[in-house]
């Protein structure tokens, strides 16, 4: 997020993770002066999918879900109602949500079995995840099975560590916000 909003100064970022370990080095960083790292344009908000904060309804033209772990992986991989339902919220008509799932069955075991996921292969995404963003005000534009050699790169210390392991299958979905009929 600091690196996006590092290249695209015309642009607001709002970085938002349920735990806030990660958020404050980085929160102390963009509060710097401009010299020393600190950026106007991004903004980290310590908060869960499962209760966004009201004010960001309407505002996001793009939602990147970008190597999800807990509540939100169980959320985006099952198609569940309450955590789509907020990521639709956050979006403008039109808005895209990019979900980057980055997934080893074999490390990733008990997080899984918790979580209750499924393998998420091309059935599962044309006869379950379809039928839950649609419902949840997506509509579904791509999803992929990205092979190594085309994994995209992320700028984190935790995406590098994920790349690392031949093992992990990496899927892409993208949705468009739909407009909310009443």
């Amino acid at each position: 997020m600091y690196n996006c909003a590092r290249r695209e100064r015309q642009k607001f970022f709002i970085g938002i993770d349920a735990n806030r370990r990660p958020l404050q080095k980085i929160s102390e960083k963009i509060h710097r002066g401009p010299a020393k790292g600190g950026l106007p344009n991004v903004l980290f908000l310590e908060a869960a999918v499962e209760s966004l904060p009201y004010e960001l309804d309407g505002t996001a033209s793009e939602v990147q879900v970008n190597f999800p772990w807990g509540s939100l992986l169980r959320g985006v991989a099952t198609g569940d109602q309450l955590v789509l339902g907020n990521l639709r919220r956050m979006c403008k008509v039109d808005a895209l949500l990019n979900v980057m799932i980055g997934l080893d069955f074999e490390r990733d075991r008990s997080e899984i079995v918790r979580l209750g996921l499924l393998e998420l292969d091309a059935n599962y995404i044309s006869t379950v995840l379809v039928k839950a963003y649609t419902n949840a005000g997506f509509d579904l534009v791509e999803t992929q099975n990205i092979v190594p050699s085309n994994r995209p790169e992320f700028q984190t210390s935790w995406a590098k560590r994920l790349r690392m392991s031949c093992h992990r299958s990496f899927i892409r979905i993208v949705a468009k916000a739909a407009e909310i009929k009443a």
